[in-house]
């Protein structure tokens, strides 16, 4: 039997190798610290990545050192650990951006003739979005956004990594954590269950709708709110399709949420948020869309997961047409950031319209991973800006040159533009309009950035 792939972890001190290290291989064994340099020793670990055995090494942080120093011989260390590998994981830290010694240390991997990848860690939530765009910079390809720490972004690693090993694609599971587990798929695959996380205020009828699409009585439902107090995962196949089902507690009013239990009940809500792809917002038709509802749907958004908006007991709604237009014009003026988000009516009680909501949650969990081609996005970039040209700045047009789409989940484009702090809030809003409508990006929450320079990648087709 042939030895594993060997997958080293390399970057400068203190930007997460270790945790990666951790989170890959499911142990604790190597030590996390804020300190930097606490890692000396190459460590290896064995790790599975869905269904395959690799063979994973942390290592010393890549520090500029004095001949014979301590930190040379770690340096060595680490550069023995690069010649052995079949891969590299690249960490930088995206929250502190890209550093000269990165740039140096990026130097010394290209040179090495090892395949690499750029890994962005401590990318959760909105962080480290600069340093993660700053990493094409260093001329290892396109960058993977990952929380080490939280486990987030793992798919999209463990995808580019099976890539790189031309792995085959066997049936595997990820868990929360990140860390295959041998369950589970590649991310593409329809084998691998979508996370979709009910959401809503309290008595919204959260239980009883999951309930319904499980078909038994799983979950504790009743008329006194807040019975759910963490999240419950079930597991359920609707069409051929296999759903990652999670059950989550009430979300109130910050001001409203006293109480130890409902408090960590509130946390662990908006951590399934984070942890889903697609949430269903359920809301009371009786009470309709209130402020809390938008609340929590522009929390959505912002975190990029896809949305679905269910409106529960419609049975009880008398004049529907009438509820159902004023329900629209709602998510139109106060979601306007979401245009063309999913509205579906139904009763959990009475199990009516679940038929109507699962299509919606898989069509947008689709759209949520649509990839366009960099022609085709280049092609509409120059149909947009003959229709309407970026206004002038200090008597010299700002020009867009160039564009691309970095990620999926939810889609991420960069354009790179001779003075991006210069374009108005109000252009780039046409041409996030303009890229919903030419590519059909409906209710789905995209990325649209903008870099400083011209084609990143132009003068590098000879590298």
């Amino acid at each position: 039997m042939s030895a594993p792939p060997t997958i080293a972890i390399v970057g400068r001190p203190n930007v997460g190798k270790s945790t990666l290290f951790n989170r890959m291989t499911g142990k604790r064994t190597a030590l996390v610290s804020d300190l930097p340099g606490l890692t000396r020793d190459r460590k290896e670990g064995d790790a599975e990545i869905w269904g395959h055995a690799v063979r994973v090494v942390d290592t010393a942080g890549l520090e500029e050192a004095a001949h014979g120093s301590i930190a040379a011989r770690m340096r060595a260390q680490t550069e023995l650990a690069i010649g052995d590998a079949d891969l590299i994981l690249f960490v930088i830290d995206a929250r502190a951006g890209v550093t000269p010694a990165d740039l140096e240390f990026a130097r010394v991997v290209r040179n090495s003739g090892t395949q690499a990848l750029v890994v962005a860690n401590k990318c959760e939530g909105s962080k480290g979005t600069e340093g993660f765009y700053e990493a094409y910079t260093m001329g290892l390809g396109e960058p993977i956004a990952i929380s080490a720490e939280h486990g987030e972004g793992f798919s999209d690693l463990y995808g580019e990594i099976t890539e790189k090993l031309k792995l085959e694609m066997v049936a595997d599971n990820e868990n929360e954590d990140g860390k295959a587990d041998g369950d589970g798929a590649a991310e593409d695959d329809p084998a691998r269950p979508i996370k979709v996380a009910i959401v809503g205020r309290p008595n919204a009828g959260k239980s009883t709708l999951v309930n319904a699409l499980l078909g038994e009585d799983r979950m504790i439902t009743g008329p006194e709110p807040g019975l759910t107090r963490d999240s419950v995962a079930s597991d359920l196949v609707w069409a051929g399709r296999n759903i990652k089902l999670f059950d989550t507690a009430g979300l109130r009013r910050k001001s409203k949420v006293e109480d130890t239990a409902e408090k960590l009940a509130t946390s662990d809500t908006i951590r399934a948020i984070r942890f889903a792809e697609v949430v269903v917002l359920l809301v009371d038709a009786e009470r309709g869309i209130e402020h809390q509802d938008l609340t929590i749907a522009s929390m959505v958004a912002d975190e990029g997961r896809a949305l679905v908006i269910a409106i529960n007991k419609w049975d009880l709604i008398v004049e529907k047409q009438k509820h159902l237009k004023e329900l629209h014009e709602t998510v139109i003026e106060r979601l306007a950031q979401l245009p063309g988000l999913r509205v579906v009516t139904l009763s959990a009680l009475g199990e009516r319209g679940l038929d109507k909501l699962m299509p919606e949650v898989f069509g947008v969990y689709d759209l949520w991973n649509k990839r366009i081609s960099t022609n085709n996005l280049n092609r509409w970039l120059r149909e947009a800006l003959d229709k309407h040209s970026p206004p002038a700045t200090s008597g010299r047009m700002i020009k867009l040159r160039f564009m691309t789409q970095v990620s999926v989940r939810p889609p991420t484009f960069v354009a790179f533009c001779s003075k991006p702090q210069s374009l108005p809030d109000s252009y780039v809003r046409y041409l996030e309009k303009s890229l919903r409508t030419t590519f059909g990006f409906p209710g789905v929450p995209i990325r649209f950035n903008l870099r400083k320079g011209d084609n990143p990648f132009a003068d590098k087709r000879g590298a």
